[in-house]
């Protein structure tokens, strides 16, 4: 689908500028030359770049398309995004540019009725986005991340470093194979940015820039982390008993042998779309903020 290049100034009103692709994405805005009204729940941060408005509001309130704003984009909650576009005037929008999910692909088959019913939203959601897009002539890419790392907030590989610098330990599943596809959320604010003034829309996949197995991802995570863990063996056998004991997570543990990636090539061709390896560091992990006790470094 081609839809009239975006290759102006305009401002771009900005949602989820806060979160943990959000923090990225208003920078790179900026640097294109883009004026930036930022949509925040709280208070603006203290560091506010220059550049940026900052709006109170959330997707679920009554923002309104600020005077001057050609282009929208979203990082927050594709559902709530979505429903925010169908009662909200955009005229004199021309671009649309949302986040959603690889998860509305990867677990619409899930043995777990949860996860089944997020990707019907995601797919839902994304139906709707494109709709109302199509019928006010509005230009639209929606983009599915696959798993994003890299701000210190995510609630996945984030999480699983902030186990390990509270008790020491850390996860060691060999039995895990399935491919793997990590993306830095800084890339994936750049995907936005460059998706603005491509000039194909549509969906687009997009992961990090190496495949490597579940395993080795935590290995190279562990790695990254500069300070002492113990590496916790954690057999399938006690996995699965741990799942049946809890009553949930046993879709996580079968895709753990599932490949989980994205191909890069349409987005690469249609918005230049090259992501970094996955080399993380340790702010990936930690920003700063949160008040950790530092341990010894290695």
């Amino acid at each position: 689908m081609t839809f009239e290049r975006d290759t102006k100034t305009d401002t771009v009103l900005c949602f989820g500028a806060s979160g943990a692709v959000g923090r990225f994405l208003a920078p790179r805005l900026v640097s294109a030359g883009r004026g930036v009204v930022a949509v925040t729940r709280a208070a603006p941060p203290v560091d506010a770049l220059p550049g940026v408005r900052w709006l109170r509001g959330d997707l679920a309130g009554g923002v309104a398309v600020p005077a001057g704003a050609a282009a929208v984009v979203s990082a927050g909650p594709l559902d709530h995004f979505a429903a925010w576009l169908d009662r909200t005037d955009l005229a004199g929008v021309r671009r649309v540019v949302a986040l959603g999910s690889m998860s509305a692909a990867s677990k619409r088959a899930s043995t777990d009725p949860a996860e089944r019913e997020l990707a019907a939203r995601l797919v839902a959601s994304e139906a709707r986005l494109v709709a109302r897009c199509e019928a006010l002539g509005i230009g639209w890419t929606i983009l599915r991340p696959t798993l994003i790392y890299g701000a210190a907030i995510d609630r996945n590989l984030s999480r699983i470093a902030h186990i390990a610098f509270r008790t020491a330990l850390f996860p060691w599943i060999p039995f895990a194979r399935g491919l793997r596809q990590p993306v830095h959320a800084d890339d994936v604010a750049a995907a936005c940015v460059a998706a603005l003034a491509a000039a194909a829309g549509g969906r687009f996949e997009i992961g990090g820039g190496e495949r490597l197995t579940y395993s080795a991802m935590l290995w190279r995570m562990r790695a990254s982390l500069g300070f002492r863990t113990l590496p916790v063996l954690l057999p399938v056998s006690v996995m699965k008993l741990a799942t049946r004991i809890l009553g949930r997570g046993t879709a996580m543990v079968q895709r753990f042998n599932v490949d989980l990636v994205a191909d890069n090539t349409p987005a690469e061709a249609a918005f230049g779309y090259r992501p970094r390896p996955f080399r993380p560091t340790r702010d990936c992990w930690f920003d700063g903020k949160t008040e950790f006790i530092e341990p010894t470094p290695v």
